[in-house]
């Protein structure tokens, strides 16, 4: 079995963000084996699996990523969209904008402490679209 539903997430500030919980109630009901692929149809925000107990780990990354990354730069030629924009589209280019995540009993297997995070590069990025992939039996 093959089935694929695209949502969009609820629009966010800039920052990382779990948000496994609305994924789930998004994909409605699982295979019992298999995977699900999550596709961010976007390049300037991105998708990872990270630390889903602290909020600071979720602030912290954020703040590194804007470290590594920094806006403003006078090596930046893709200026148009604002100083958030270049940035943006390098820091999708480092986290990724899919997960493959297994499905097992029906429930997605991820570790005790992992969670989605939709990591929101832009400042008025808008809502995010994902196309979900779930395969299985």
């Amino acid at each position: 079995m093959v089935r694929q539903v695209e949502f969009a997430l609820r629009e966010r500030s800039r920052g990382c963000h779990l948000v496994t919980q609305e994924v789930l109630e998004r994909l409605g009901k699982l295979p019992q084996t298999g995977l699900v692929n999550l596709t961010l149809k976007h390049t300037s925000a991105g998708l990872c699996l990270n630390e889903n107990y602290d909020p600071d780990v979720r602030h912290d990354l954020g703040a590194i990523l804007d470290h590594v990354v920094p806006e403003n730069q006078t090596y930046y030629r893709h200026t148009l969209e604002g100083a958030d924009d270049m940035p943006a589209h390098a820091k999708s280019a480092l986290t990724g904008v899919s997960l493959t995540i297994p499905i097992t009993d029906g429930r997605l297997n991820l570790g005790t402490w992992q969670g989605i995070y939709l990591c929101e590069f832009r400042d008025y990025g808008g809502q995010r679209r994902v196309v979900a992939t779930i395969i299985g039996e």
